[in-house]
């Protein structure tokens, strides 16, 4: 199992950097057990295991603390039962009928003790991406993070009644994001951290008790985050899975990081207006995005093309995508300039080309330059307006390069003679949509800004 995995790749690298020589035994009993199960709120759940099932009383009634007899359990368990979905996390039931059973197989493996006390260990290193599915990262630097957010997250528990525990995965994806950033400080992690929101649950079995629990990072963010970390590795495999009462694996899925990286580089060569800011670190990886996570796993990799921003689709011409709208974007207030740069930063980032851009900004002046020249004359002014409609609201190249006709004059035939050309030769078909989009955008801000 893949758990087993990261909880000895994590166990060698912490035996290295403490100098010390746990056994998968002994760092379970020493500290997954302490911080996760010796408490009345743990850190996660493992269906049927030792530590959610009942103690009887006249096992209490040697003077022993309930979660050490749990522990106790488990470890005969271990030892007498060997590997099932009770002993090893993300294993098969041992009924081969039984839905957690899909990854089984017909032959006879040999799992040790040391597999399944290093399964725990790797479950608790698994980052929430939302929908159910939590991603596994083989990168000693984000598993070695992971850990010093644990004693964290107790202490998080501890002190906050009405939240209900068994959300490690949860935690992890806002503690990995922080532990990344560029703002953080060993001496003191909690600096700058934001901790997560948390809103009444959702299964009646806690909603009834007042409980409430942590929501979702996005899974934008932490893809966000690795990428500015990463920015000179050139991809991480993420293994993507859920663990329920039907366990699911996406498998393996490669995460661009260079490409990624790519906003940040952009945000900082960017030109802005006077009217603009920067975007932030933390604003870039606030974008929330158009694919759920497994829709994007669905993409066979995760790049730039996944992080799409989540409303851009609104004021892409109409069928020229999926779900594209055509609307006009309006400035209205902060928060549409706001969201204008992150879709702008995400399309050049997409383009990735400087001369195609800069074929979108001089389309746009000429449009803009055509609806002055249509305002000096209240003659052709209607239809003026309605040649740049059918320019910008263009489905594909081949109507683009027909509806541009209608614009040329002798001032400006040399320049859109070569702008079709260079669009042409310069954009791929799946692109021309984001190529038309930005110069919808640039084309309304240069309205506003007239």
């Amino acid at each position: 199992m893949y758990t087993s995995y990261i909880g000895k790749k994590f166990l060698k690298l912490y035996n290295e950097k403490n100098k010390t020589e746990f056994t998968a035994e002994q760092f379970f009993d020493e500290i997954i057990f302490s911080l996760f199960f010796n408490s009345e709120k743990h850190f996660l759940n493992v269906a049927n295991s030792s530590f959610f099932q009942s103690v009887g009383k006249k096992e209490l009634e040697g003077g022993k603390n309930i979660h050490e007899l749990k522990l106790e359990r488990f470890h005969r368990n271990v030892k007498n039962d060997g590997a099932s979905l009770t002993t090893l996390v993300g294993y098969s039931s041992q009924d081969l009928f039984a839905g957690t059973s899909g990854q089984s197989s017909s032959l006879e493996i040999h799992i040790d003790e040391e597999e399944m006390y290093a399964s725990w260990i790797g479950s608790g290193l698994s980052i929430a991406m939302g929908g159910g599915y939590s991603i596994f990262l083989d990168n000693e630097v984000v598993l070695y993070a992971l850990f010093d957010g644990w004693q964290h997250y107790r202490q998080y528990l501890n002190q906050t009644p009405i939240l209900k525990g068994n959300q490690i995965d949860v935690w992890n994806s806002y503690w990995i994001c922080h532990s990344l950033s560029s703002k953080y400080n060993s001496e003191e992690p909690l600096d700058y951290f934001s901790f997560p929101d948390y809103v009444l649950c959702k299964a009646d079995k806690w909603k009834k008790l007042g409980f409430h629990e942590l929501n979702t990072n996005k899974w934008s963010s932490i893809i966000l985050a690795l990428g500015r970390r990463f920015s000179d590795s050139e991809l991480l495999t993420a293994n993507a899975f859920k663990f329920a009462d039907m366990n699911q694996t996406l498998g393996f899925v490669n995460i661009y990081l260079k490409e990624i990286n790519e906003l940040y580089k952009i945000r900082d060569k960017i030109i802005l207006t006077k009217n603009e800011t920067i975007l932030s670190d933390k604003d870039i990886e606030n974008i929330e995005p158009f694919y759920y996570f497994k829709d994007a796993c669905a993409l066979g990799t995760i790049g730039l093309k996944a992080l799409e921003p989540a409303k851009l689709r609104e004021f892409m011409p109409k069928g020229s995508a999926q779900y594209a709208q055509g609307k006009d974007y309006k400035f209205s207030d902060e928060k549409s300039y706001f969201n204008y740069k992150l879709f702008k930063i995400w399309i050049y980032a997409m383009l990735n080309k400087k001369e195609i851009i800069q074929l979108a900004d001089q389309l746009a002046l000429i449009l803009l330059q055509y609806e002055d020249a249509s305002k000096e004359s209240s003659r052709g002014k209607t239809s003026k307006s309605e040649t740049i409609r059918k320019v910008i609201e263009s489905k594909h190249f081949k109507e683009f390069a027909e509806n541009v006709k209608s614009l040329i004059n002798s001032e400006n035939s040399k320049s859109l003679e070569e702008i079709v050309q260079k669009t042409y030769i310069e954009i791929q078909s799946d692109n021309f949509p984001l190529f038309l989009t930005l110069v919808r955008f640039q084309y309304q801000i240069l309205q506003v800004n007239s």
